[in-house]
């Protein structure tokens, strides 16, 4: 009896893990018979993905901290690519961290593997030059962002706007007012949702300046009630003795949060699909800033500003980003009536729209079932 296709699904970060968690279910839904491995994390575990490694042990970011870990990630570069030959794998599907995934996509095709690339590495953000490589390296290429679609059919890749996976995540349920007083938040004041990062880096990076931010809020305006909302993902332990409580619930602190100050990342997309108005800032180790600088080409570094066309919400980064700035941009969206928070609302709505329809992991789930002849 032949045995079921192998798909080696491959993310390695919170993120990534979440949407390979989605694909993984619609996979196994389309395809009877599959069987799933590679690299994710818990969610993934949870959808019959039987993972090599882990990414607790992947999530790294910034050119600094990738090259202090160097030695780690070609042996697990070696260890990846020895299995997915040695396991017979039929179809790979790198799920974005370019930085590995860009890699294994070519082994895989050299090996005479079919490659399907979802959610597509920010090539027209960082390296343009990449796109030919991601053309090369891939049947096809799902995207998650409606520009990125004819960006990249441009430099010749197969590639087709899929939708985003953060429309087919269910609302966060829940009773605002029991939940924000089992927080210890009272539900007649103005929340402030703090997201400093989904990774520990990041939030050892932010914190303090959030922190910070924060007080400089709350002196302006007592009413306001700091919150921080902490990945699942993350140990408790990595929040130090923050001044402001932690939410258990972060996707269901952002939707029912006054205003937020996030850093960014997807959390900005989320933001803007739960419209609550939102400042975003980023801070790097600064060789990496330096670096980055001389390669970024877009006008705007929040998803949902790019996604907009336009600078909906405010941008502060590097040196920009000092708590009294941040006061600055958050205070007047802590105000209900203001315009300057009606006007980001209508902006995130637009963001909304833009996206179109739920359904991502099933369309890519589709398409992975025509390359494999199913």
């Amino acid at each position: 009896m032949d045995r079921g296709p192998l798909i080696f699904i491959s993310a390695g970060e919170p993120s990534g893990d979440l949407h390979g968690a989605g694909l993984a279910r619609a996979l196994r839904t389309r395809i009877p018979g599959v069987r799933l491995i590679g690299l994710g994390g818990d969610r993934m575990a949870a959808e019959g993905v039987e993972l090599l490694a882990t990414v607790d042990d992947l999530a790294v970011m910034g050119f600094a901290e990738v090259l202090s870990r160097l030695p780690f990630f070609l042996r697990l570069r070696r260890q990846v690519f020895d299995a997915i030959v040695r396991e017979g794998v039929d179809l790979v599907i790198p799920i974005d961290y370019p930085g590995f995934n860009l890699r294994l996509a070519r082994f895989a095709r050299e090996q005479g593997m079919r490659v399907l690339y979802y959610i597509a590495p920010q090539v027209w953000a960082w390296h343009a030059s990449r796109a030919a490589d991601l053309a090369r390296d891939s049947d096809e290429v799902a995207v998650i962002l409606p520009f990125e679609a004819d960006f990249l059919q441009k430099a010749g890749a197969k590639a087709k706007y899929v939708g985003h996976p953060l429309l087919d995540l269910p609302p966060a349920e829940g009773d605002r007012d029991r939940v924000f007083r089992s927080w210890g938040l009272d539900p007649d004041r103005p929340v402030l949702a703090l997201f400093p990062g989904s990774r520990p880096q990041e939030v050892r990076r932010h914190l303090e300046l959030f922190s910070a931010s924060a007080r400089k809020v709350v002196e302006a305006n007592p009413q306001v009630q700091p919150i921080i909302g902490a990945s699942k993902d993350l140990d408790r332990a990595v929040f130090g003795d923050s001044p402001w409580p932690l939410a258990d619930g972060p996707r269901f602190l952002l939707q029912h949060a006054t205003a937020a100050l996030v850093k960014s990342g997807t959390t900005t997309l989320e933001a803007a699909l739960a419209e609550t108005p939102f400042v975003v800032t980023y801070r790097m180790n600064p060789l990496s800033y330096q670096i980055a600088r001389r390669l970024v080409e877009v006008p705007h570094i929040a998803l949902a500003n790019l996604v907009a066309g336009e600078r909906i919400a405010p941008e502060l980064i590097q040196h920009e980003a000092t708590p009294e700035a941040l006061r600055d941009a958050v205070l007047p969206l802590l105000d209900e009536g203001s315009p300057e928070r009606q006007r980001m609302i209508e902006g995130l709505s637009r963001v909304r729209t833009i996206l179109g329809e739920p359904g991502a992991a099933q369309r890519v789930a589709e398409d992975a079932a025509a390359l494999l002849g199913r």
